[in-house]
């Protein structure tokens, strides 16, 4: 099945790898079965955050035993990891396909002390459990047709989090080039 509700465009996701973190295996299953629908060619799914961070060092390894991952879809709560220790490990990480990686929270806790929380850490997208096929589908389009570009602050690296664009009056000053961009890490790093 081709993804395209409500789009012109239409996508083979064949190739596309997404890893679940998720600790209630009901959950996995329901996430899994509506990834296949869409025609997602490979799934890999974790309990915790603390598998999701080796199955993402692996999947980096050239030539390695795991396929590179595109996406991640987590849970905000679970035992051995949370999702927010997730998502602080991957926009924090020296690996530029990790640190750039999209992220979808899906989580039942959705408090909106959660979803600011989420948002700061660096999630692309938040989802609210129970979830339907037609909200991942439209998280998972969102983020294929619209990525937002990454934005770097003294306390915050992920994407942008305004959805609108605003035209700027002067000069635009948040324009940054990659050989400019210094990470929490590396500014921990340089300090020590």
């Amino acid at each position: 099945m081709d993804l395209q509700p409500g789009r012109s465009a239409t996508y083979t996701l064949r190739d596309f790898s997404v890893l679940v973190v998720e600790d209630y295996d009901f959950m996995q299953g329901l996430i899994s079965s509506m990834l296949k629908a869409f025609g997602v060619g490979n799934i890999t799914v974790c309990a915790n955050a603390r598998e999701a961070q080796t199955m993402l060092n692996m999947s980096c390894v050239s030539g390695g035993a795991v396929r590179p991952i595109d996406m991640v879809l987590t849970d905000w709560m679970m035992p051995g990891g949370s999702g927010r220790d997730l998502i602080r490990w991957m926009r924090d990480h020296k690996n530029e396909h990790i640190k750039f990686m999209p992220v979808i929270l899906v989580s039942a806790f959705t408090s909106e002390e959660t979803i600011f929380a989420a948002r700061d850490m660096g999630a692309n997208e938040i989802l609210v459990k129970p979830l339907s096929g037609e909200k991942l589908a439209n998280r998972l389009l969102g983020i294929i047709d619209h990525p937002r570009p990454f934005v770097k602050a003294p306390s915050y690296f992920g994407p942008d989090r305004r959805r609108r664009i605003k035209d700027i009056r002067g000069k635009c000053r948040r324009v940054l080039t990659a050989e400019k961009m210094v990470t929490h890490v590396e500014s921990i790093q340089s300090a020590s």
